[in-house]
């Protein structure tokens, strides 16, 4: 199976999947929910993340994500990141508020990690304090600018959209991420059971269709992204704005291709479902063979299925 993709019963392939590594963080946005905290002492080790990965390589998955809560917070996130690299996949990457980027970007630069991503939702002191409870806004920036620098490419910058926060600084943070040569992607809150404080999302869900507009009206050029959604790629004046909608977007699970591990070690094959989840981390530490575990990631692909609200 190694030279084609595995697929789903809807004839959707499998070409990546993201591990959570740990919920732990050294911030505390106010809208992540922080669900189904895991001890550390709990945590995937190395040699399983290791494992699960060998066995992803072997179905078809061409690339790896890790991300959290924030993986840098695991001391053993270079280690993770160079028994990943030994499988050869195509693509490995992190999801990262940044904060300890500067600390770890050469390492897993040299670990073999090709990109990174960094949730930054606003260059405002005072915005980021409220966002992410913490004052670490400059840490973040030298991190982020660490990572640019040893060549971690493309940096994208996860910026989510709020009502009233933040939805005016878009231009700041798209000439930002432009002369430093990074990517930004706007991010409109979703609902979902991950994330489902109604009142979180009525106060602060911002519908990035005007937004969307007016990048269309600037744009030299535009293009979609067929296995990331069908997510829209705008270009503007030597820069890159990707748009981030998956409820709205009729093409989201249509085009998606992302297989995901939970921090405890189970399969979870729909990002807004949690009643379909299949257990891995136990057969892993019960030392099941090869052929035991494919069936389990294939039995995590077989109960995906498009989401109904």
């Amino acid at each position: 199976m190694t030279d084609e993709f595995v697929k789903d019963k809807y004839s959707r392939p499998i070409i990546s999947l993201r591990i959570t590594i740990t919920n732990r963080c050294n911030e505390n946005c106010i809208y992540c929910h922080h669900d189904g905290m895991v001890s550390s002492k709990d945590e995937m080790t190395p040699d399983e993340i290791y494992r699960i990965c060998k066995i992803a390589k072997k179905i078809g998955v061409k690339k790896i994500r890790l991300s959290g809560g924030d993986p840098l917070v695991r001391k053993d996130i270079v280690e993770i990141v160079e028994k990943i690299a030994s499988l050869d996949f195509k693509d490995i990457s992190l999801t990262t508020n940044g904060v300890l980027l500067g600390k770890y970007a050469e390492g897993l630069k040299e670990a073999g990690l090709n990109r990174v991503n960094v949730s930054l939702d606003t260059l405002n002191r005072d915005t980021y304090k409220f966002v992410t409870k913490m004052d670490y806004l400059n840490k973040a920036k030298e991190g982020i600018l660490k990572a640019v620098e040893v060549g971690l490419y493309p940096v994208k910058i996860n910026m989510v959209i709020m009502k009233d926060i933040n939805q005016d600084e878009v231009k700041d943070m798209f000439e930002f991420c432009r002369d430093n040569g990074m990517v930004l992607q706007l991010i409109e809150l979703i609902e979902s059971e991950n994330c489902d404080d109604d009142k979180f999302n009525a106060d602060y869900h911002y519908p990035l269709d005007s937004i969307e507009k007016r990048l269309a009206d600037m744009a030299s050029d535009v293009r979609e992204r067929k296995f990331m959604q069908g997510r829209k790629k705008y270009y503007i004046n030597g820069g890159e704005i990707e748009i981030v909608r998956p409820v709205d977007n009729s093409s989201f699970c249509a085009n998606c291709s992302r297989l995901r591990i939970t921090p405890d070690g189970k399969i979870k094959p729909c990002l807004l479902r949690n009643d379909n989840l299949v257990e891995l981390i136990s057969h892993v530490r019960n030392g099941e063979s090869e052929e035991q575990l494919e069936k389990i990631f294939l039995d995590g692909i077989n109960n995906r299925e498009p989401f109904n609200k």
